[in-house]
């Protein structure tokens, strides 16, 4: 067990994040359902220190863990919380909750949403919080917005962020001059390692689009 996990009357900790023993014993009877050897779950924050922060969890087969993983074994399976995520699931608790269909876990996570950036966040969550900082309150005048739907480095170029407009933004015939006056030199503005955006959005369709 990692040094950043330990039991205590029934319920696994982890850098403040909490595991009720109910939702162990859910889960358990669930993976005990797979036929896969060893399998367990994995915790983690898509779009974290956003809006758009949702605290999730997935299978995770023998093999599919990440290096940098906190691992809880429990009684019949392992979990392990993201490491990158784990900032975010400060004072987190994952519980089971019944119901007449039988139940389903839920998740409070009072810190997912909350911006925790420096220079040494991963770019993703740089580029993330610039966006719904400082680039999406000014398209919301036109009733758009855009999203990273994901970050590469180009061995020559260097790093690529690919993005995707939506609302008023998506047809909209000034996009182009919205990417690259607007988003890109904001972005370039904050995290100087970014070489250039690119736009992946369908802007054939214009049916919410602010100028057509």
């Amino acid at each position: 067990m990692s040094e950043a996990a330990e039991v205590l009357a029934g319920e696994a900790v982890t850098s403040n994040l909490v595991i009720t023993e109910g939702a162990q014993a859910y889960l358990r009877e669930l993976l005990a359902r797979q036929s896969s050897t060893g399998i367990g779950v994995r915790v983690f924050v898509e779009n974290p220190g956003t809006p758009r922060a949702e605290c999730c969890m997935a299978y995770c087969t023998a093999g599919e863990e990440q290096e940098d993983d906190v691992r809880i074994d429990f009684e019949g399976f392992p979990a392990f919380v993201d490491g990158r995520s784990v900032p975010y699931l400060v004072d987190a608790v994952i519980d089971f909750n019944k119901d007449r269909m039988g139940g389903q876990l839920t998740f409070k996570a009072p810190r997912s949403k909350v911006p925790n950036i420096s220079s040494d966040s991963p770019i993703e969550e740089r580029i993330n919080h610039v966006l719904f900082s400082e680039v999406n309150p000014g398209l919301a005048a036109h009733n758009g917005s855009v999203s990273l739907l994901e970050c590469y480095q180009d061995p020559e170029e260097g790093w690529i962020a690919v993005l995707k407009f939506g609302g008023g933004c998506q047809g909209c015939s000034a996009v182009d001059m919205t990417l690259k006056q607007g988003v890109e030199t904001t972005l370039k503005a904050h995290i100087p390692e970014l070489a250039r955006v690119t736009d992946s959005t369908d802007h054939s369709k214009k049916d919410n689009a602010y100028f057509k």
